[in-house]
């Protein structure tokens, strides 16, 4: 991808890493179990975070093997996610993978997403589902737009290649997790770990990934207010970064546009 810098992460990796997948996840019963005897094929250690849930997340994702982490009441996303990264990190993983639980990820891909990874020595890997056509075919078109959209606003704060921003099928080495210091509780945190790795100047690239649509309530969220909120986080970003050119030229802007109309009053 391009502006990426080599961070020769595979010294760091260990010959024999400890591969952790983590799985955020919310009112899951059709679908956690699957998921997590299927990443267990791929993985030491499958982490199971269940923020909160009402019906029976937990106790089938223990059945399969995982550990389980519970969230008292649900606290978001981000918290989520946050919580797995510190339980991974404290478990000593050495390569983490998010995935998540709503069966749209396929486990079999996670391969796929760590080989970058391990072999080229990246920091982040992004499964990314415009890469290739084929995992685009099943996209609705208004959620298409919308990663779309918000994509290209994160580009411009963070790596220009990027396809897609919002993908949380995600790999990371335990250098990017300990790099990255994250705040947000809700789906903002996507855009966030993105806008940190570039200011930590963490290298990234994208690998295709499938994703299927064709799943029973496949997300929680409501697009239209999530996509709002990413698009508010970023251009918040490039404003505390990039403060001169977002105040600096609209000010000088409009105070041509005043001293116009004062000029042309007089």
């Amino acid at each position: 991808m391009e502006e990426v810098q080599f961070s020769q992460n595979a010294n760091k990796i260990r010959s024999d890493p400890k591969i952790i997948v983590c799985i955020p996840a919310y009112n899951e019963e059709k679908n956690i179990a699957n998921i997590v005897k299927s990443a267990r094929n791929h993985a030491d250690e499958v982490i199971v975070c269940d923020d909160g849930s009402s019906d029976n997340t937990s106790s089938l994702a223990k059945q399969e093997g995982a550990l389980v982490i519970n969230h008292t009441k649900n606290s978001g996303y981000g918290k989520t996610v946050r919580t797995l990264f510190q339980v991974a990190l404290e478990r000593n993983g050495d390569i983490i993978v998010t995935i998540d639980s709503d069966g749209q990820h396929d486990p079999e891909q996670i391969p796929t997403v760590i080989e970058p990874l391990l072999k080229s020595g990246f920091d982040i890997v992004i499964g990314s589902r415009f890469i290739e056509s084929k995992g685009n075919l099943k996209v609705p078109l208004y959620r298409s737009f919308g990663i779309k959209t918000i994509t290209k606003f994160t580009k411009q704060a963070s790596f220009r290649n990027l396809t897609d921003a919002q993908s949380g099928f995600r790999g990371y080495t335990r250098h990017a997790l300990e790099a990255l210091n994250l705040i947000q509780d809700g789906m903002q945190i996507s855009t966030e770990i993105l806008l940190s790795a570039k200011s930590k100047k963490l290298s990234i690239t994208e690998v295709p990934i499938t994703i299927s649509y064709d799943v029973d309530k496949s997300s929680t969220h409501n697009f239209l207010s999530h996509g709002i909120s990413v698009l508010f986080s970023v251009i918040q970003f490039i404003s505390l970064r990039h403060p001169l050119i977002f105040y600096g030229i609209p000010g000088v802007a409009l105070l041509i546009v005043s001293g116009y109309f004062a000029y042309n009053m007089n």
